[in-house]
């Protein structure tokens, strides 16, 4: 039995799980009057709310997982990096400020660059996925990628439940692989705690919403989430870390590309993503989330799949079926319903 799976035994798991998720709810609640009064988010051009909904249980949400996850990793003797940790508190304050007063798209970007360059930079060079290719230009690359990635995480936070329809998937999936063996302990211990915290403040958050992540939330939960799948990639299963966040990657770059190629102002609020324009085109609000988690299960079990198999006759179906179903749900978002 290796580190990964002594740390994260099925009891201690569940258990952390139960903790964080108890820890975020009880926050989350009685957080809520401050945050009405002091973090109303009011609805703009972006918004799927109509009426003002109090932001920033996101507060909950990270202090869940931060908590349990060094309680956990220092019972079971693990060591989650430390520039992790102060990188997610970072960027939640980053999130937080950007709540509150709205900071310039230039602040921002550099603020984040700033907290996903010290948690990519500060890795063991020999934690690589392409071993062929020069170590600065691999990890240049991971930045880049991991500062769309927090922002496509930010980005997606637009409909009720959205965010724990796909956060809680991939995390309950990255357990399981830690259970088997394929995925650090450190790694494993982050998403174990993270999925328990979005449990917790998912009762809140479904429709109609009582309160929103916010991006003190969606900031760091995406350089959390990053941070695990960029592990697995590290530990050899770069197709599993593609196939987890599918449906959120194709959504967001999609999108991206397509204002871009329109000339628009791709920095600016708007509802071009695909699960917006699905509830414009008639879908209810429980329904996308709804296929959004179904789609995210599927994309799990392709991924489990793929890194049991540890074959290229299984991996590359995997991902082919993958494309396929994600293909599928934005092809209905952004169709009428009923066409």
């Amino acid at each position: 039995m290796n580190l990964a799976t002594e740390a994260v035994a099925a009891v201690p798991a569940l258990l952390a799980l139960a903790i964080a998720a108890l820890i975020s709810a009880v926050v989350t609640w009685t957080s809520r009057p401050l945050l009405q009064r002091y973090a109303l988010a009011r609805p703009n051009a972006r918004s799927s709310h109509r009426v003002p909904t109090p932001q920033g249980a996101g507060i909950a949400v990270i202090s869940a997982t931060l908590l349990v996850a060094a309680v956990w990793a220092a019972w079971a003797n693990v060591a989650i990096p430390p520039a992790l940790v102060i990188a997610t508190i970072a960027i939640a304050l980053v999130g937080f400020a950007d709540d509150i007063v709205s900071l310039p798209v230039t602040v921002r970007l550099v603020l984040q660059a700033a907290t996903v360059g010290a948690v990519v930079f500060t890795a063991p060079e020999t934690a690589r996925i392409v071993p062929a290719m020069p170590l600065a230009l691999e990890r240049g690359l991971i930045l880049l990628a991991g500062v769309w990635f927090v922002n496509l995480v930010n980005f997606m936070d637009g409909l009720d439940l959205m965010t724990v329809a796909e956060v809680v998937p991939v995390t309950a999936a990255l357990l399981l692989l830690g259970w088997l063996g394929e995925l650090s302990g450190p790694a494993t211990l982050i998403a174990t705690a993270l999925c328990g915290a979005m449990l917790g403040f998912a009762p809140f958050n479904k429709p109609v919403a009582k309160v929103f992540l916010g991006d003190v939330g969606s900031l760091p939960i995406g350089l959390l989430l990053g941070w695990c799948l960029l592990e697995l990639a590290w530990h050899g299963q770069a197709a599993a870390a593609l196939l987890l966040p599918a449906y959120y990657l194709a959504d967001a770059t999609i999108t991206l590309f397509r204002r871009i190629a329109r000339r628009e102002q791709f920095w600016s609020a708007h509802r071009s993503h695909f699960y917006q324009r699905a509830t414009d085109n008639g879908f209810s609000v429980s329904r996308v989330t709804g296929e959004v988690f179904l789609l995210n299960l599927v994309l799990a079990g392709l991924a489990i799949l793929a890194v049991r198999a540890a074959t290229m006759a299984v991996t590359l179906p995997a991902l082919l079926a993958g494309a396929i179903a994600v293909g599928f749900v934005l092809r209905r978002f952004s169709r009428p319903q009923g066409s």
